[in-house]
């Protein structure tokens, strides 16, 4: 892939001899006799790199640096300084403004190509970096990346920790019918297309996707307002899935939601080869029960939740009940939430 390089120097002749040095390793050159026309060329060009003359009339060196790196995207790309007084003090500019480099007049070819290429390279390597972490965003939940970032830097894995969760998990009823009738690519693009709503509702609540189970999620509230955020995310799911349906399908997109609060361990669970950053304990387990306990289109919720905030106005408590939970010794008693 060819790369744009900008040359910015007031005389001719030194920009001619940088680019007949550059041309011929395939590099795209580009030239400026300014500062004022390096930054407009930088604006509508996409520029790889830039070798920049530290010694300017007006607009010198250092100024076109710090207006480049307060552009969005050119804050990591190199920035190499041309000198023709080389020390200290140039040092000092050079890296006090935000280059990456500095080249002392007069310049041969092999030191030029040798310096843009390795921080070129840098660069992408930097910037695959980023990707990756892009990419794993989208398939790591919000916590589990935090992890993963401060690993890096430390060298070590959080140790697992109790702390009180809202835990919410949902479940669409009638998926197994669905992927007994529908053809799965048409089939992964429907639930693809449910989860991706109740993922934004979960994040725009306050709370995070700590793992998909096929057609629900789990998931985990744990700031100061968890248990109010866990139910108003449960209601704008609902309220989701009566106006967002396949066509042809209404009946299909009919969730039940279970919810409980509570003490959970969450840490790293599995083998040094493959680890899972989740929560696990009695009150995830009574979550995913009272799952399977509600109807469709209703949210089942412990008395620990209904307690909680039951005072909100936005919640509505009803249908209270004893039932029998697998796992646990005696009744338990839930409620269902609605809108008032």
């Amino acid at each position: 892939m060819s790369r744009t390089i900008l040359i910015m120097d007031d005389d001719a002749g030194a920009r001619t001899v940088l680019q007949c040095m550059l041309e011929p390793e395939g590099y795209d050159v580009v030239l400026a006799d300014s500062g004022e026309q390096a930054i407009a060329l930088a604006s509508t060009l996409q520029v790889d790199a830039f070798l920049l003359d530290l010694e300017m009339p007006q607009m010198d060196g250092t100024d076109v640096c710090r207006a480049l790196r307060s552009m969005d995207g050119y804050r990591t790309v190199p920035i190499i300084f041309l000198t023709g007084q080389p020390g200290d003090a140039f040092s000092e500019q050079a890296f006090g403004c935000g280059g990456d480099d500095f080249l002392v007049k007069p310049c041969t070819a092999v030191g030029v190509r040798s310096r843009l290429r390795n921080h070129l390279q840098r660069r992408e390597q930097l910037l695959r970096l980023e990707r990756m972490r892009r990419v794993l965003k989208q398939y790591l939940s919000k916590r589990t990346l935090q992890v993963v970032e401060h690993a890096s830097v430390t060298g070590l894995l959080p140790p697992p920790k109790e702390q009180n969760l809202a835990v919410c998990f949902t479940d669409m009823r009638g998926f197994t019918a669905l992927s007994e009738e529908t053809e799965p690519p048409r089939l992964f693009s429907l639930i693809s297309a449910l989860l991706a709503k109740q993922v934004n509702l979960v994040h725009e609540c306050g709370g995070y996707v700590d793992k998909f189970g096929g057609d629900g999620v789990m998931a985990i509230f744990d700031g100061p307002q968890m248990i109010l955020q866990s139910c108003v995310c449960a209601l704008k799911i609902l309220d989701m899935a009566r106006v967002n349906h396949p066509s042809g399908l209404e009946e299909i997109n009919r969730f039940g939601i279970g919810i409980h609060f509570g003490p959970a361990i969450i840490g790293n669970i599995g083998s040094p080869e493959r680890l899972d950053y989740s929560a696990i304990g009695s009150t995830v387990n009574l979550a995913a029960r009272l799952c399977g306990q509600a109807e469709a289109m209703s949210i089942a919720v412990s008395k620990t939740v209904r307690d909680a905030v039951a005072q909100d106005k936005r919640l509505f408590f009803h249908s209270e009940r004893q039932v029998s939970i697998r796992g646990i010794k005696g009744a338990v008693t839930i409620y269902s939430l609605s809108r008032p």
